[in-house]
């Protein structure tokens, strides 16, 4: 398989990207809402420990897979595919990459304002903060359910070119065939 994408599918650093990233997403899903909805403060500060860096990582690799763009075409669009679908496309994705961007900031915006990395990563012994007392958190809560909502339309679409229009789409973002 190619580095690069072709005309007809994805090349090997696009796909590997977006599959890594979309693991990451999704379990920074889980770690978020379990921390966001318990009481044990040493449970959430756990659960933060490893929300935090997974956060950066998905942030950097979104970053690079924007810059990747630069240097890789986007393989044509599926033969047929009517052209609603090909807006819906683009517009999906362009907010998927902007909602990951300002989780991200917003997530590293909590971080900074509100002191936790010391409390999180370096021993300080006080309790975590509020996080609703500082602006960026509420763009990092409502952007989950944006980003929530988003994924799930993508994947759904995907579903729906693989099995009910049976287009072999997801080949397109896979190693092998599908």
């Amino acid at each position: 398989m190619a580095w690069k994408s072709s005309t007809d599918r994805y090349g090997a650093v696009a796909i590997a990207v977006h599959w890594v990233a979309a693991a990451a997403i999704l379990a920074l899903f889980g770690l978020g809402f379990l921390a966001a909805n318990t009481a044990d403060p040493a449970l959430k500060a756990g659960l933060l420990r490893g929300h935090v860096p997974l956060g950066i990582f998905a942030l950097a690799l979104t970053v690079f897979r924007i810059v990747w763009w630069f240097f890789d075409r986007r393989p044509a669009p599926l033969l047929g595919l009517p052209g609603w679908q090909a807006v819906s496309e683009r517009i999906v994705r362009v907010l998927l990459y902007v909602l990951i961007l300002v989780m991200g900031a917003s997530g590293i915006g909590v971080m900074v304002l509100s002191g936790a990395p010391a409390i999180l990563f370096f021993g300080s012994p006080r309790p975590l903060p509020n996080f609703w007392n500082y602006p960026p958190m509420a763009a990092h809560f409502a952007g989950a359910f944006a980003l929530l909502g988003l994924a799930c339309l993508h994947i759904l679409a995907a579903l729906y070119h693989q099995f009910y229009k049976q287009d072999r789409l997801l080949a397109r973002m896979w190693t092998g065939s599908v």
